[in-house]
Order: C-alpha cells, then sequence, then structure tokens
C-alpha cells in the first residue's frame, strides 16, 4: 500500500509545525488535489428541506490530506445513497486543501550517501496538498 502512496502514512503529515505554504507564483510544481468534488447529492433543495443537520468536526488542529477528503467523501456518499437515497441528502466538504506538503527525499540504498546531500538543502519539493483544520 505505501509503495504507491507517495507520502507515506499520515502520522508524518498530520502536525501544524510550520505557516501556510499555499500553491503560488514562487511555489510551482504541485500536484492537483485528489479532492474535485466538494458538493454531492441534492444540491438544489433548500435547508428547510431536509430533517438533519451533521457536522463532522476535529478535535485537534491537524493537516487533513486531498487524498483522505475525497476518501471521506466518497464513503460518506456511498453510505447515504444506499441507506437514504440519491435525492434525500446533500452533502458538502467545507475545508479546502490549500496547503502545499513538501517532502526532502532520502534514499536509503547502498551508496545513497554518495547520492543524497542529507539535511543541507532539505527544503523539500512538493508533493501534495492538505487542508489545514481547526478544533469544532
Amino acid at each position: 500500500f505505501l509503495k504507491f502512496f507517495p507520502l507515506g502514512p499520515a502520522r508524518c503529515y498530520r502536525q501544524i509545525k510550520n505557516k501556510p505554504y499555499p500553491k503560488s507564483r514562487y511555489c510551482r510544481g504541485v500536484p492537483d488535489p485528489k479532492i474535485r468534488i466538494y458538493d454531492v447529492g441534492m444540491k438544489k433543495k433548500g435547508v428547510d428541506e431536509f430533517p438533519f443537520c451533521v457536522h463532522l468536526v476535529s478535535w485537534e488542529k491537524e493537516n487533513v490530506s486531498s487524498e483522505a477528503l475525497e476518501a471521506a467523501r466518497i464513503a460518506c456518499n456511498k453510505y447515504m445513497a444506499k441507506y437514504a437515497g440519491k435525492d434525500a441528502f446533500h452533502l458538502r466538504v467545507r475545508v479546502h486543501p490549500f496547503h502545499v506538503l513538501r517532502i526532502n527525499k532520502m534514499l536509503s540504498c547502498a551508496g545513497a550517501d554518495r547520492l543524497q546531500t542529507g539535511m543541507k538543502g532539505a527544503f523539500g519539493k512538493p508533493q501534495g496538498t492538505c487542508a489545514r483544520v481547526n478544533i469544532g
């Protein structure tokens, strides 16, 4: 699984350690976020037509990757379409992945000490995006 996942496990990138680093003219080469659709279901219905309103909130300040947001949207959409019907809900993802994740790639093979520079020039290359989530 981790062989195809470019960033590694989420525990490595969950903490908010530095300032927001958005995509800009200075920060180029950022891959597009995996999540594309933020509104699912009956978008044209009003808020008063649905009997319930549910919010998913975070208990801590953390980074949520765009891959995790897309997986959560797909899982929630499948569950709601199965048990409530396609026209009985409106799902909205309210956070957007603007923060760019950088990774300083390290080699772990024989002869790696001749190929890499270690922590000299360790700024890292952009590998993905994540959303910064606050408490509540």
